[in-house]
């Protein structure tokens, strides 16, 4: 797919990933809201909702969510938002997307699995709580 952008929609894609690894949450809602796919995806699969998840920035996945993300994604290796969010030990982004939706048991490895190998059991209790 990528053979068929241009550069210059190729370096803003690039910026809208970057902009969801740093949680400009409100910058990135912007290009939402006027029309940016909320579930665009990168060359690994990873969503705006997964890497904002992944770098920690709760005001950022609620954000996505709220317009639509869909929580469920996993990326080309099993990853969910939720499982990176637990990873990241982000509470608040793992209540979001619980809020959200999103199954614990769901990717691979699962935010379930996740929480357990890396002995995370105040995140395993808010997973299974639920």
């Amino acid at each position: 797919m990528t053979d068929d952008l241009d550069a210059e929609t190729l370096a803003f894609a690039h910026r809208m990933f970057d902009l969801a690894r740093a949680g400009e949450t409100e910058e990135l809602s912007g290009y939402v809201e006027a029309g940016l796919p909320v579930n665009m995806t990168n060359d690994r699969g990873d969503t705006l909702l997964i890497l904002a998840a992944y770098h920690a920035h709760p005001a950022t996945v609620a954000a996505l969510l709220a317009r639509g993300a869909d929580h469920s994604r996993a990326n080309d290796r099993g990853q969910t938002a939720l499982a990176a969010a637990v990873f990241r030990k982000n509470a608040e982004a793992v209540r979001a997307l619980l809020d959200a939706g999103a199954d614990p048991a769901h990717g691979n490895p699962s935010a379930v699995e996740t929480a357990r190998f890396f002995d995370l059991p105040e995140l395993l209790t808010l997973l299974t709580s639920r």
